[in-house]
């Protein structure tokens, strides 16, 4: 496939217990599963149809002894890997897994000065057949980055990147701010609260019912950490944490007729980074993507 620099181009879950994880996603968001296991490396997809969107695997025994736990990892596409490579450690982040050919392409896990962790890759292997358009169901359709400060962390990216700032109205002062790539608005950055460990990228899934699919999570396991918001665009968002304790998000629309608002999920507020998030994602133009 062709890359996309500077584009989130892929996804995977590094967890403690993948058939647990794949089962869960599976139905949750909708997505099936597929063993693209080999000799050396336990690995599934999961796919929208037979589109493959996002990728399983064990979180490595070697991060587990130094306290990693199960988190989503993003793969953002760059033009050279080891240019890049060398311009993270000049900009202050740093390099957690050096460039290395894999079983999705040549990649490298990193982190930005603030220590949120992502990663770079060339010559993807998936993703090629991925359904068109950011919106669709079981795609991945945005991204969000809660910074220790989004102000100052910004700059990094955007050298490091080419995302620009896509708020028109975008101060010191706002709470939220987008960033777009290649001309696509494709996520944003907000200075996440202090109740929240650690800076990090948190990825939301499409699916078709906000409502119905928050009730899956509770059912699977997994934890509801805020109660579903509105934007105001008509568009539903809630934010989670799968059982084995990687956060994601969910957005759609919300069934009013087979749900109704009252009947959201409890909400568990000992993890409210969402007071901060909540304000910013409300103020959202409906052109936001």
């Amino acid at each position: 496939m062709v890359d996309l620099p500077g584009r989130f181009v892929w996804y995977e879950l590094l967890t403690t217990d993948m058939p647990s994880a794949a089962a869960f996603y599976a139905e949750v968001v909708g997505w099936a599963v597929k063993d693209a296991s080999s000799a050396e490396l336990a690995y599934s997809l999961l796919t929208a149809g037979e589109a493959p969107v996002v990728g399983l695997m064990d979180l490595p025994e070697e991060g587990v002894r130094m306290g990693a736990t199960p988190r989503w990892l993003g793969y953002v596409a760059v033009d050279d890997m080891d240019a890049r490579t060398a311009q993270i450690r000049r900009l202050g982040g740093a390099i957690l897994v050096s460039p290395t050919d894999s079983n999705i392409g040549r990649i490298a896990v990193v982190a930005d000065p603030q220590g949120a962790t992502f990663a770079l890759v060339t010559g993807l292997t998936y993703g090629q057949s991925q359904p068109s358009g950011p919106d669709q169901p079981r795609r991945v359709g945005w991204h969000e980055l809660l910074a220790e400060d989004r102000s100052k962390v910004f700059p990094f990216y955007g050298e490091l990147l080419g995302w620009q700032r896509a708020s028109a109205d975008a101060g010191p002062a706002s709470v939220y701010e987008l960033f777009s790539a290649a001309g696509q608005t494709i996520g944003g950055m907000l200075t996440k609260l202090p109740s929240v460990s650690q800076a990090c990228w948190l990825h939301y899934f499409n699916v078709e019912d906000v409502g119905a699919a928050a009730r899956r999570i509770n059912a699977g396991g997994g934890r509801v950490l805020q109660e579903p918001i509105e934007l105001p665009d008509g568009c539903w968002i809630v934010r989670c944490v799968d059982p084995q304790g990687a956060l994601f998000a969910l957005q759609g629309a919300w069934d009013q007729k087979g749900i109704k608002r009252s009947s959201a999920p409890e909400v568990s507020w000992s993890a409210k980074w969402g007071g901060i998030a909540t304000q910013g994602r409300m103020v959202l133009p409906k052109t936001k993507r």
